[in-house]
């Protein structure tokens, strides 16, 4: 049967778990919780081991040891995750080019156009699951359906490591029994207020009055009602523009002074050099972002004299700039950030300074021992001493959340260039 569109959305299973079980074998069939600090931290990852006791995502991690006591608590290595996501990305460019990356662990892809080579949806999609599996030893789940949204929740129906077709044709009978809260968009809120009126499943709100719904719940009734009767145009987005590429670092607990925040400065900076480069940006402006301990909040920014990637020069500016911020109070988080990219065709301007081929020889060889060897294969002084006290996880506490994917729409990935909002 060829499809008139098909879409897969292939979700990993527990994929930081799934990692640490999969390069640690003691840890395989053990209730295993990927999360940080035991006070502060959150889960980031529950195996299904642990799921069993009520351990979920996005979790404090004090109540998620209250509930399993016995749990294997594992340190993030966002390292190894980004490794395997990209391998796992690689994975999925073989069967289309159009792949619309929700984090690290997730994906839409469109496969209409590879029916004619490739063949039935549905194959592909097991396919990707067994190439995943066989090459990667990581599980992957995938909904099989014509529209985004349908086949993002026909996804949490396959799981754990299976799948879930819902065939054409048939989406708005897949959808009927749902309870409504699993609308996009449909918060405890929302929900209360269309149970109110007698809605308590997708069905009720298919077979509403569109007209009523827009004058009950204002604009966003006509969204809820198309996505009830199946009705999602939006493509997969491959290509989002890059506003701002960037690391920070939640520290397990408050930094005071610069010269103890310092060295996170430099790892920082060297981290988002790698990433310009990997993406063949350079950047115009260097935003520095401190988050003290009562989460209040500041940004500074510098225009750069020529536009750059090297992470020795966004450094030094992010040094100046943390200069200008009060470090009598506790830290809770830096980052830096570049901002105002160019690409390295574009012209930088006529008095720029020439170019500095020893400092971009350096970067070069550099980023080949980062690629065949992994980000921490060569390390300055400071920041190996920084790295005993520090969660170099690239998310701030909201994102985590974020990234246990509350289906609320994309979320950074420290590697793939995706928009960045103002902090």
């Amino acid at each position: 049967m060829r499809w008139d569109r098909a879409v897969i959305h292939v979700d990993m299973d527990a994929f930081y778990a799934s990692v640490e079980q999969r390069d640690q074998p003691a840890l395989r069939g053990r209730p295993v919780i990927v999360g940080g600090h035991p006070r502060r931290g959150v889960v980031l990852a529950a195996s299904y081991e642990v799921r069993r006791f009520g351990v979920r995502s996005a979790m404090p991690m004090a109540r998620a040891l209250t509930l399993a006591p016995g749990a294997i608590v594992v340190p993030p290595r966002f390292d190894a995750y980004v490794e395997a996501s990209e391998a796992v990305f690689r994975v999925f460019e073989r069967v289309t080019p159009l792949i619309e990356p929700l984090s690290l662990d997730e994906a839409f892809l469109d496969v209409t156009a590879s029916q004619a080579l490739l063949g039935d949806p549905v194959a592909l999609a097991a396919r990707l699951r067994r190439e995943i599996r066989e090459e990667l030893g990581l599980p992957a789940s995938a909904g099989i359906a014509e529209v985004k949204f349908v086949a993002k929740i026909a996804s949490d129906s396959g799981k754990p490591d299976g799948q879930f077709v819902v065939a054409p044709g048939t989406a708005k009978a897949f959808l009927r029994p749902l309870p409504v809260g699993r609308l996009w968009g449909v918060g405890p809120k929302t929900e209360a207020q269309l149970a109110r009126q007698g809605l308590r499943t997708i069905g009720d709100v298919a077979a509403k009055d569109v007209d009523w719904l827009v004058g009950a719940l204002g604009p966003q009734g006509r969204h809820f009602w198309e996505l009830a009767n199946a009705i999602d145009p939006r493509p997969v987005v491959t290509d989002r523009e890059a506003k701002s590429i960037g690391a920070q670092d939640t520290f397990d607990e408050d930094v005071l002074g610069a010269e103890a925040l310092s060295p996170h400065l430099h790892g920082q900076a060297l981290r988002v050099g790698r990433r310009l480069r990997k993406a063949q940006l350079k950047a115009r402006v260097v935003q520095l972002t401190v988050k003290y301990g009562d989460f209040s909040s500041l940004t500074r920014r510098a225009t750069l004299a020529v536009p750059t990637d090297d992470g020795q020069v966004l450094y030094r500016d992010a040094q100046r700039l943390l200069a200008r911020v009060d470090l009598t109070r506790r830290v809770r988080l830096t980052g830096v950030s570049a901002h105002e990219l160019v690409g390295l065709n574009e012209q930088l301007g006529l008095f720029g300074a020439p170019p500095q081929p020893r400092s971009e020889r350096l970067n070069a060889a550099l980023d080949m021992i980062s690629a065949r060897f992994g980000e921490r294969a060569i390390v300055t002084a400071d920041l190996a001493q920084a790295d005993a006290t520090t969660r170099r996880d690239g998310f701030l506490p909201e994102e985590k959340q974020a990234l246990a994917k509350t289906g609320q729409g994309a979320v950074r990935d420290p590697l793939r260039v995706v928009p960045d909002e103002d902090p």
